[in-house]
């Protein structure tokens, strides 16, 4: 599983922090993330890159694009943060099925959106972010 594909809505709050954990953990795979209805050009949400900053991980120069049938093509293991995410993707691009899972996959969990939240929503995004890309890299390494 070379090339990892996060998926969140706009690809400003959720998706780029999930992105850079990934990359930090796994660092020679290519890890993207996009936007089901991204906020095409933008940077990541101000709560995002201060939280992935306190934790030493530079999302700054994040700039939010859309999922796009490439992005999905190339992709060994998409990750989406809810159910509704999940079968949206699986709907649209078939190709994906059998590749896409939820972040929270394996704690039965989905992430909520934490835009237009405070920080505590964002601290709780980042927490199930988190555990779910351990679950994930751990899960990588047994099939190595």
């Amino acid at each position: 599983m070379q090339n990892i594909l996060v998926l969140c809505i706009g690809n400003i709050c959720r998706s780029p922090m999930a992105e850079g954990l990934l990359k930090q953990a796994l660092p020679n795979k290519t890890i993207r993330s996009a936007g089901l209805n991204a906020l095409i050009g933008h940077p990541a949400d101000p709560f995002s890159v201060q939280l992935m900053a306190e934790r030493g991980i530079d999302i700054s120069a994040h700039r939010a694009q859309n999922i796009s049938l490439q992005l999905v093509r190339q992709a060994d293991l998409i990750l989406t943060m809810d159910r509704e995410q999940k079968k949206a993707v699986e709907s649209t691009y078939v190709e994906s099925r059998g590749k896409v899972f939820r972040l929270g996959e394996f704690d039965n969990v989905d992430i909520a959106d934490p835009y237009r939240e405070g920080i505590d929503s964002f601290r709780t995004a980042y927490q199930l972010i988190d555990d779910g890309v351990k679950v994930f890299v751990q899960r990588l390494a047994q099939i190595a």
